[in-house]
């Protein structure tokens, strides 16, 4: 069977393993945590879009946060809710639509080298038609192929992951040092107490996509014991920073809180 190409078109999703008993409580968890994430940024954009004061270069940056974000958790949260309610035997999905969702989790990743790492794992032939994930991404597409002459993928991959992880932590760290020579310097109070209370969360955020990603990724690579920890990580890259981006950089913005309490009264009148 290695030595064979794969051509069937159905795939078999391996989902979250959970028991019959725990899916329901899992499935409502998700289902309110996607709601959650599905009304907050909404929620913004509708702000921003609704109030022409917030229509500066700075606010239109916070829109595009939360469009972001909305597509990041929609590609995979709510095929993810449908699986956790299916037997895992009847988790199938087709290789065009797993591309396409693996297309868009790496487009949320932001990064378009990505894009080309799933290029170049579609050229590759398959012999497998499990997913080892809960959803398709570009590391569970190429473990659908048998071939032994994958080094150009397993080294642009890995020198990718390394350099972007790189050049991520350089600029925060020169952004935040800048940050803190100016609150070093200044004199004002206020100032200092405000930029501290934005970066302390900007950094609780960045620290948390940064560490579940390294963790996907690498974890991709271990032996089978460890996957039910990449899958964890692989889903809260999905929900926790699309959770907490619009609390971190939308209320604690002061003229996006005002407005957002002045639309909302507003509503209630």
């Amino acid at each position: 069977m290695d030595n064979l190409t794969f051509t069937n078109g159905i795939l078999l999703i391996e989902g979250l393993k959970v028991t019959q008993h725990s899916s329901y409580p899992l499935f409502i968890l998700l289902l309110l945590v996607y709601l959650f994430i599905m009304g907050c940024n909404i929620g913004l954009i509708i702000v921003i879009l609704t109030e022409k004061n917030l229509h500066h270069p700075m606010h239109f940056l916070f829109f595009n946060l939360p469009l972001t974000d909305i597509i990041g958790s929609t590609v995979i949260m709510p095929r993810l809710l449908q699986d956790i309610l299916r037997e895992a035997s009847e988790r199938y999905m087709t290789y065009v639509e797993c591309v396409v969702q693996a297309y868009f989790v790496h487009i949320f990743a932001a990064a378009s080298h990505y894009v080309l790492m799933i290029s170049l794992t579609l050229r590759l032939s398959r012999c497998r038609s499990n997913i080892e994930n809960p959803f398709c991404d570009n590391a569970s597409l190429f473990k659908l192929s048998c071939e032994e002459g994958v080094v150009v993928n397993n080294v642009y991959g890995i020198c990718t992951t390394i350099l972007v992880s790189v050049v991520s932590l350089g600029s925060v760290f020169i952004t935040y040092a800048k940050i803190a020579t100016v609150c070093i310097n200044s004199k004002n109070k206020s100032f200092n107490r405000k930029a501290i209370k934005t970066c302390g969360t900007h950094i609780a955020v960045y620290l948390i996509m940064l560490v579940s990603s390294v963790i996907m990724i690498f974890l991709h690579r271990s032996p089978p014991q460890y996957s039910d920890s990449r899958k964890l990580a692989s889903i809260m890259f999905h929900i926790v920073p699309p959770g907490l981006n619009p609390l971190v950089y939308g209320l604690q913005t002061k003229e996006i809180r005002q407005k957002t309490i002045k639309f909302c009264f507003s509503k209630k009148g």
